[in-house]
């Protein structure tokens, strides 16, 4: 089931979304009501439907239960939106990430418990596609000649070694700009977790498990360093 995605609202986003995902090897379900869109993406994609995503039945009936991850990318119909996370929900979907187009509806996903909201504003289709495709990812900037910035939890095989024995440059052509590290500090009478930056990295540095790791490198690189050693 890895890779297999489902996103309900083939609007622009939904769909720069839906492709960049196919594009990437993922298995797509694109879902909408609106069967211009559908149309439109269907021969870009694994499966397209035109479909009333606020009736659980019908998604039942797409085995959207079974997706590894469900992005609600309605734009125009926030009751849409509302009904379609909650039978998401109701049907346990592993991970849904729903589309908040303001501050007022992101304020009530999160009162859903909805964990992950996009806010499209902020977001660009291939940078939500990035994410899901490789969820230890956090954040990415692409740069020209295929390179990129990226953000990601350090991967389990690397945790509790020194940086001089990751060999990051040597062995998968990657530079570390820097380390993220969380320390506990008294804020307000309660012990908090903090991020700090750590400054520049030296060999001896030790990466552990908590850690965030700013890379750059190419992305085939990046991709291949965080498949090896998760």
């Amino acid at each position: 089931m890895r890779n297999k995605f489902a996103v309900i609202g083939l609007g622009i986003f939904g769909n720069s979304i839906a492709r960049t995902l196919a594009e990437r090897g993922a298995e797509v379900l694109a879902i909408d009501n609106d069967e211009d869109h559908v149309e439109a993406i269907k021969d870009e994609v694994a499966y397209a439907v035109s479909l009333d995503a606020t009736d659980i039945r019908a998604l039942e009936a797409q085995n959207i239960q079974d997706m590894e991850a469900v992005i609600v990318a309605i734009g125009e119909d926030f009751e849409a939106l509302l009904i379609t996370t909650a039978n998401l929900q109701e049907l346990n979907v592993k991970r849904v990430i729903t589309r908040a187009s303001n501050a007022q509806q992101r304020r009530i996903l999160e009162k859903m418990g909805v964990q992950e909201i996009l806010s499209p504003e902020g977001e660009v289709g291939k940078t939500v596609a990035e994410r899901l495709l490789q969820p230890s990812i956090r954040t990415f900037l692409p740069l020209p000649d295929n390179y990129e910035i990226v953000e990601i939890n350090a991967p389990r095989n690397i945790a509790n070694r020194s940086v001089a024995k990751i060999s990051l440059r040597e062995k998968y052509n990657l530079n570390l700009i820097t380390i993220k590290r969380f320390f506990e500090e008294i804020q307000d009478g309660k012990p908090t977790q903090v991020e700090h930056i750590i400054g520049v990295p030296k060999a001896e540095t030790i990466i552990y498990p908590s850690d965030i790791l700013l890379l750059i490198g190419k992305k085939q690189d990046v991709k291949r360093f965080i498949e090896i050693n998760r």
